[in-house]
């Protein structure tokens, strides 16, 4: 069974301690080092978890134990003799390596049940913190997936042509410089309940860099979505398509065009979810209205797909 150690993204990660009270939730990036790849699945283990949550992992794992019904393979499953000896072989030092038993692994929905079981403050939020990371882990692994194979794809041409290891070397820093530079991700994301203030540098930042011009499909429409329109440069022009257009809307929209860069307003009533169309050619799925960015679970998608960008702009002539 071959197990992999997932890409680390951060040089941040936790000390290697025995367990110990966790006084404070760690950074995304420092959870993302503890997420390992094994069986198709990201997981973690059960003493890193214990660490996060505060708890001793001889307690964690009699939690799962005594509400056994509520873990079911998809959630927890235990690490062979094999397994364990491929994870060790791979890094020089373990602190859990000594166990008499293997150890438990948790899958994303595993770590959410912990939380549920354990009934603490501090492993509810641990619990957030390593959603993000797992979240923030799959994104990465999405985004550079094309990168992944061409490196295992060089892995093995150079094992079968006996080619010099640092030749190799050289070839897959050369890869990974070009996943850095190519990084898309702060233009997208997936935001959590809470997360308003993100959710809005985000925004801004998509608003502020049109160069020509922003329509926007939302149907709920209230002042804030005015104020955050006007952050664009005085040169991009801005257009709100939304299914009702009532009184209260209409004189806000005058008193606005009054005093700022104008807004234009038209009625559409053929579109269900909410859209963003930058400079006629970057498309956004936004998941919650412009208002209500962050007070629950959404994310802002790029659609980079040219027959739905090509309908989108039909739509919105």
């Amino acid at each position: 069974m071959k197990v992999e150690k997932i890409i680390n993204t951060s040089e941040d990660v936790l000390p290697s301690t025995s367990e110990y009270k966790q006084t404070s939730v760690p950074a995304i990036s420092a959870i993302e080092s503890m997420i390992i790849h094994i069986r198709g699945v990201q997981v973690m283990m059960d003493c890193d978890l214990a660490k996060l949550y505060g708890v001793e992992t001889r307690r964690l794992n009699e939690q799962v134990k005594r509400n056994i019904e509520r873990f079911p393979m998809e959630f927890c499953f235990q690490l062979t003799e094999r397994e364990c000896a491929n994870l060790i072989s791979q890094n020089a030092t373990s602190s859990w390596g000594g166990r008499r038993k293997p150890p438990y692994v948790f899958t994303e929905q595993g770590v959410a049940m912990l939380a549920a079981v354990l009934k603490s403050e501090t492993a509810i939020k641990a619990s957030i913190q390593i959603m993000k990371a797992f979240v923030a882990m799959r994104h990465f692994m999405q985004n550079n997936m094309a990168v992944f194979t061409e490196i295992k794809s060089i892995r093995k041409q150079l094992l079968e042509a006996n080619i010099h290891q640092k030749e190799a070397d050289k070839r897959i820093d050369e890869l990974f410089n070009r996943m850095d530079k190519y990084s898309i991700n702060e233009f997208h994301g997936l935001f959590f309940n809470g997360q308003v203030f993100d959710a809005y540098v985000l925004m801004t930042k998509l608003i502020r860099s049109a160069k020509k011009s922003i329509k926007l499909i939302d149907n709920y429409i209230d002042e804030s979505v005015l104020v955050m329109l006007d952050k664009r440069d005085k040169n991009v022009s801005a257009s709100i398509f939304t299914q009702t257009i009532s009184q209260q809307l209409r004189l806000d929209i005058s008193k606005h065009n009054e005093q700022y860069n104008p807004i234009a307003i038209r009625i559409l009533n053929k579109v269900h979810d909410r859209f963003m169309l930058i400079d006629d050619i970057r498309l956004y799925h936004i998941g919650a209205s412009i208002k209500d960015l962050g007070k629950k679970l959404f994310a802002i998608t790029l659609i980079e797909d040219t027959t739905i960008i090509a309908t989108m702009q039909e739509l919105m002539k």
